[in-house]
């Protein structure tokens, strides 16, 4: 029940902001210019470092450089009383502490699709497809096996998402998609291993539910009721935040326990090049992890907007 009000506290909040701080005229500035062809096309890559070095320091510390290479692409189309949002998002980082093999600190490939047909003021018909997933491996390292027991990969998992409904949408920045009949698929394509605290050992996916698939199986179906809202701002000058949540009930399933997932980015301008960037998400399936999920990214990013 909190995460249903969350949820609609949010929905509620960007709103409210929208109408006591930001003119209609607003949304529409920036890099979003329809071409003569109805393409929208805006995307930005950005790498952030971080890197810590120590000499004879009697505090302790030690050396590590870090890197975060991630692209987010938006690519549009509107013609008529047809609108056609595409958004890739992609991102994947490294670390390397001294005396450490180099791990990985991100890694996150998403695509979204959402089609919709003008039926009323802000409202459209609409569709939509979501695919989530990871670029490469993912292993267990506190526990001394991370060349033995894969723990996710490429579709390990991969999540599809898909269904008819209602858009509300303002502008390119502002939009809530509404679909009550949605069906989620969540893809096992192959062998992964789950940490088992009570038993102290792996248990291979052959053997124990993972990701909510059932043992030695490589897909759960669900058909529920799924929201997506977008809303991207200006806090002040140079200062930009752009916030994405999916929420996800199942029927089939304990509809009371409400799928999230958030995203902030919050971009700091420093130059056209230059900026301080801060990438945090939150992420709650009970279906994977009993409680929430976090990544937080934070550092200084060099920046190439197309």
């Amino acid at each position: 029940m909190k995460k249903i009000v969350f949820a609609l506290a949010f929905i509620l909040g960007v709103t409210v902001v929208n109408a006591q701080v930001l003119s209609e005229d607003s949304f529409n500035q920036g890099q979003y210019t329809v071409r003569p062809d109805g393409w929208i096309r805006a995307g930005n890559v950005t790498f952030l470092l971080n890197q810590s070095a120590f000499s004879n320091w009697l505090a302790g510390g030690e050396n590590n450089v870090a890197g975060n290479l991630g692209l987010n692409y938006d690519f549009n189309y509107k013609k008529g009383d047809w609108t056609w949002d595409n958004k890739i998002i992609a991102s994947y980082g490294l670390t390397k502490l001294k005396g450490q093999d180099t791990r990985k600190t991100d890694d996150r490939l998403e695509f979204n699709s959402l089609v919709g047909k003008k039926a009323s003021g802000y409202w459209s018909y609409s569709f939509f497809a979501n695919l989530r997933t990871q670029f490469t491996n993912g292993y267990d390292y506190p526990n001394d096996a991370a060349e033995e027991f894969q723990t996710s990969g490429f579709f390990k998992p991969a999540y599809v998402t898909f269904g008819p409904g209602m858009l509300w949408k303002r502008s390119e920045n502002l939009k809530v998609n509404l679909a009550p009949v949605t069906s989620k698929m969540t893809i096992l394509g192959g062998e992964v291993f789950t940490y088992d605290k009570g038993l102290g050992e792996f248990l291979s996916s052959d053997d124990v539910e993972t990701f909510g698939v059932d043992p030695g199986k490589s897909l759960r179906y669900e058909l529920g009721f799924y929201v997506e809202g977008y809303y991207k701002f200006n806090l002040m000058q140079n200062v930009s935040a752009e916030n994405i949540l999916n929420l996800y009930s199942n029927y089939l399933e304990d509809p009371q326990n409400v799928d999230i997932n958030y995203t902030l980015n919050l971009v700091m301008k420093i130059n056209d090049y230059l900026s301080t960037n801060l990438i945090f998400q939150t992420i709650y399936d009970d279906n994977a992890y009993q409680g929430f999920q976090i990544r937080e990214v934070f550092g200084l990013g060099v920046n190439f907007g197309f």
